[in-house]
């Protein structure tokens, strides 16, 4: 009976769409099934948060996910909420529950294979933006820094003699990055060719188009993107999946976490945890490929 009226109050006062009205009844009768099964002297109104708790266990336990559970959860809430608007109850069993947190989707990240394939080629044109297009491609692969910090790259910020970039991140914090001796060879050769074809420059912009200023984020989104859809089918094709596969690489190769938290400019270590995972589903995928018993 109250299921039902609540069920009208959101038809009728607010205005909810059959789908949803639903679904909310078929969440709010699981849950009513699961109480009065567990003890048939339960009601709506002495249904206590350890009930409730108790019921997400078990639908976790059943492999329902977290977006799932939080939708009952929500539905819980509304329906508690509703039955102190008309005076059912004083109790609100919800004002405790928190629901489980959504698990963060793993970084996708280009094959190591794929990377060689797509840095291997030499430059589609041998001409300044042709070379500087690939550099692009290699600092972001190389570096993983992000879009807006190579896009903000100044040449005082790209010391060659030293193979350290200076990086101004997040809240302006500052960090240093270096990178190897074929990336440094190709900086020197891109701002020896760049400072022959333009002159004079608007900008002191490391990265700049034919006209001397600096490149935009939309220029740089386009073409890591264009040259991606050459080596993967990955829907996601932006810079910072290239920042997902150098750290994805670094752990690959043994790099120590908290050396790639610091080369990632991450505030928290749990951040870059995430990239242990990636590492480790794609450990098992290799293994499923590769063992005969798996």
């Amino acid at each position: 009976m109250l299921i039902n009226s609540f069920l009208e109050y959101l038809q009728v006062e607010r205005n909810y769409s059959p789908l949803t009205l639903e679904s909310y009844g078929t969440d709010l009768r699981q849950f009513e099934a699961y109480f009065t099964d567990t003890d048939p002297e339960l009601t709506w109104t002495t249904v206590d948060v350890d009930i409730i708790r108790q019921w997400v266990m078990e639908m976790m336990n059943e492999s329902y996910s977290a977006t799932s559970v939080n939708r009952k959860l929500s539905a819980l809430r509304s329906f508690y909420r509703f039955l102190r608007l008309r005076g059912y109850t004083e109790r609100n069993p919800m004002l405790k529950m928190k629901g489980p947190k959504k698990k963060k989707p793993l970084p996708v990240f280009v094959k190591e294979q794929n990377m060689d394939k797509l840095l291997s080629k030499t430059p589609e044109a041998d001409d300044f933006e042709g070379i500087r297009n690939h550099l692009i491609l290699e600092t972001f692969y190389e570096t993983g820094m992000r879009r807006a910090e190579l896009i903000g790259l100044d040449d005082k910020d790209v010391d060659t003699s030293a193979s350290v970039i200076k990086v101004t991140g997040k809240r302006n914090k500052q960090r240093l990055i270096p990178f190897g001796e074929k990336l440094r060879k190709n900086l020197i050769a891109y701002m020896q060719l760049r400072d022959e074809v333009i002159s004079p420059r608007d900008t002191q912009a490391f990265f700049v188009n034919a006209n001397g200023r600096r490149v935009t984020t939309q220029f740089v989104y386009d073409l890591v993107k264009k040259s991606l859809s050459k080596v993967v089918t990955l829907k996601k094709r932006s810079p910072h999946v290239l920042r997902h596969t150098f750290a994805t690489s670094m752990l690959n190769h043994e790099a120590n976490l908290e050396v790639v938290k610091e080369l990632l400019g991450h505030k928290s270590l749990e951040t870059t945890e995430i990239y242990t995972h990636a590492t480790f589903e794609e450990l098992k995928q290799i293994y499923k490929q590769a063992h005969p018993r798996a």
